[in-house]
C-alpha cells in the first residue's frame, strides 16, 4: 500500500512538471510566434535598439520614398485573411516577390528591393499573414503562408500582367518560398528564387538560437515542448519537415546567398542544402561578413551585383 501511495505522489510530481514546463514551452511559442497584443510585428522597426538593423531599416524608407510615384496598394484574400502589400511598377516584363521572415513587413522589404530595379523587375513588398497591415494571428513558418504566396505570384502574373515571377526569401520568408516553389500546385510562370540565410530546418535554427541567446537555460524538455505547440497551432511539422527535406524536390533555379559569420543558418547548413539541391542553374554565393540576415548591409555592392547577375542570366534562358 505504501508503494502505491508513493507511485501517486511521484506520478502528481512528473504530471505537475510537465505542465509547469508546457506553460512555460506555450509562453516562449506565443512570444515568437503569436501576434497576441495590438502593435506586435507592425510596420515599425524591429530592432530599434540595433544601429545596424535601424540603418537596414531608414535606408529601405529612403528607397520607398525614391519610388513612391511607381507605388500602389494591392491586396488578396488567402486562406479567409485579407493580405496586403504594395507594388512598384518599374515597367518591366516581370516582378519579383519579396518574403521577409519573422517580425518583419513591407518598410523591411524595400531595404532589398534595389537590385531586383536594378534588373528591370517591377517589384511586390508583402505583410505576410499576421504581420503589418495584414490579417491572421500566428506566423506558421511557411507552412501555411506558401499559399498565400501562389496567390500573390497569381496577382502578379494575371492580373497585373507581369510574364514570369521570382520570388526573393530572407530567413523564414526562404523556407516560405521553397515551399512555394515546390507545391504541386505551382504554375510554370513562377521562375525561381533567391534565398538569404536559408535554414536547414527551424529546429535546428532555433536550437542554434537557444544555445546562443540563453546558454545558461536548459534547453530540455522545454525546447522540445515549444516544437509540440508549433505543431498544435501553427501546423507546422519543423522537426522532420523543412528545407533539408524539400530542396530534393525543387526543379527550378535557385540562388543562395549565404554569411560566413551566420550563427543560426550556419554555413553548414547551407553546404548541405546546395550539396542536396538539384535543381537547374543553382549556384550559391558566399559573403564574408553579415550575422543573420544582414548580409547585404556589410556588402552591398556585391550582394546585388550577384542577383543582378543572376537575373541576367534567367532572362537570357528565357530567351532562348
Amino acid at each position: 500500500m505504501v508503494w502505491f501511495w508513493i507511485l501517486i505522489a511521484l506520478g502528481a510530481l512528473l504530471l505537475s512538471f510537465i505542465v509547469f514546463t508546457m506553460i512555460i514551452a506555450w509562453i516562449i511559442y506565443s512570444t515568437l510566434l503569436r501576434r497576441n497584443k495590438p502593435g506586435k510585428w507592425d510596420r515599425g522597426c524591429s530592432f530599434p535598439e540595433d544601429p545596424e538593423y535601424c540603418r537596414m531599416h531608414d535606408i529601405g524608407i529612403e528607397w520607398g520614398k525614391r519610388y513612391a510615384d511607381r507605388k500602389r496598394d494591392v491586396e488578396i484574400k488567402s486562406d479567409g485573411l485579407r493580405l496586403v502589400g504594395e507594388y512598384f511598377d518599374f515597367g518591366g516584363s516581370s516582378a519579383a516577390l519579396i518574403i521577409a521572415g519573422r517580425t518583419e513587413s513591407v518598410l523591411y522589404s524595400y531595404y532589398f528591393a534595389e537590385p531586383f530595379r536594378r534588373a528591370g523587375r517591377n517589384v511586390l513588398v508583402i505583410d505576410n499573414r499576421a504581420h503589418g497591415l495584414s490579417e491572421g494571428k500566428a506566423s506558421c513558418l511557411g507552412y501555411c503562408e506558401y499559399r498565400d504566396i501562389l496567390e500573390w505570384c497569381r496577382l502578379l502574373h494575371d492580373d497585373l500582367g507581369n510574364e514570369r515571377v521570382f520570388l526573393h526569401g530572407i530567413c523564414i520568408g526562404s523556407s516560405t518560398a521553397l515551399f512555394a516553389l515546390t507545391a504541386p500546385q505551382c504554375p510554370d510562370y513562377i521562375e525561381g528564387m533567391s534565398c538569404e540565410g536559408m535554414y536547414y530546418s527551424f529546429y535546428r535554427s532555433f536550437d542554434n538560437h537557444m544555445k546562443i541567446d540563453r546558454p545558461e537555460k536548459k534547453r530540455f524538455p522545454v525546447q522540445q515542448e515549444v516544437m509540440l505547440w508549433i505543431r498544435l497551432c501553427s501546423h507546422a511539422n519543423v522537426v522532420t519537415d523543412g528545407p533539408f527535406k524539400r530542396i530534393g524536390k525543387l526543379n527550378k533555379p535557385i540562388l543562395f546567398l549565404h554569411s560566413r559569420e551566420d550563427p543560426y543558418s550556419t554555413p553548414d547548413q547551407a553546404e548541405y542544402l546546395y550539396a542536396h539541391c538539384t535543381a537547374p542553374m543553382k549556384k550559391l554565393a558566399w559573403f564574408e561578413h553579415g550575422a543573420h540576415s544582414r548580409i547585404r548591409i556589410n556588402d552591398t555592392e556585391k550582394y546585388d551585383d550577384t542577383i543582378v547577375d543572376y537575373l541576367k542570366a534567367l532572362d537570357e534562358q528565357a530567351a532562348h
